[in-house]
């Protein structure tokens, strides 16, 4: 049942293999897909599953950015292409909206069900819970005036969550008890710790100054 009030964003760039699944669990809502120029069909997997598709240079930011002027809704949830919310989803959507002063976040999960994918579960959840600070493969819940309030989506090439959530601070951020389940390929194909020293890596040059242009070629192995 469509949850009235709310549009789904979702960046993709060469998400046709994983977005029919993240679009399968949001049927009947309002979605707009903002795609990058991918080659592979990601724009007609999401128009054919009734999604509304836009296209913006590369770059999760400015995707994000262009996703949420064509939406409609006040509030707005921002969602990753490779990301299933798990059932109960729309249930605790709906129990976060009733507080618009806070925005909210899923609890991460990976689809691996190797020891290193729950251990990398539980440490995200102890940054979530202590440092207040989830990434965007975890679902954010906002509400218009609320993400207005703090600076809007900046079109960063990435770290475009962790800019949000720190300029929301902790005390504006809640927690959703139901998974948003991420693809771990990338964990899979990179090795756990190689790609979780890689992530932070990049989160503390972000937090010394870093440009983000210098971070982007460090995530993608060029640095």
């Amino acid at each position: 049942m469509r949850i009235e009030g709310l549009s789904i964003v979702i960046p993709a760039l060469h998400a046709a293999a994983t977005l029919p699944g993240t679009l399968a669990v949001l049927a009947g809502q309002d979605i707009t897909v903002a795609d990058a120029g991918s080659t592979d069909g990601t724009a007609a997997v999401a128009a054919a599953a009734g999604a509304r598709v836009v296209q913006a240079p590369r770059g999760r930011g400015s995707q994000i950015a262009a996703g949420i002027e064509a939406a409609t809704g006040p509030w707005l949830l921002l969602l990753h292409a490779d990301t299933r919310l798990a059932p109960g989803w729309q249930d605790a959507v709906r129990i976060a909206m009733r507080d618009p002063v806070r925005a909210w976040h899923f609890r991460f999960a990976l689809d691996d069900e190797s020891p290193a994918a729950r251990r990398l579960e539980r440490a995200v959840a102890w940054r979530c819970r202590v440092l207040g600070l989830p990434y965007g493969d975890q679902g954010l819940l906002i509400h218009r005036d609320l993400l207005r309030a703090a600076g809007g989506m900046r079109p960063l090439p990435l770290m475009e969550d962790v800019d949000l959530v720190r300029r929301l601070g902790r005390a504006r951020i809640g927690a959703m008890d139901v998974a948003a389940m991420t693809s771990a390929a990338r964990f899979r194909r990179d090795g756990y710790l190689r790609r979780s020293a890689r992530n932070l890596t990049c989160l503390a040059l972000w937090f010394v100054g870093v440009s983000p242009a210098t971070i982007q070629r460090i995530y993608r192995g060029r640095g």
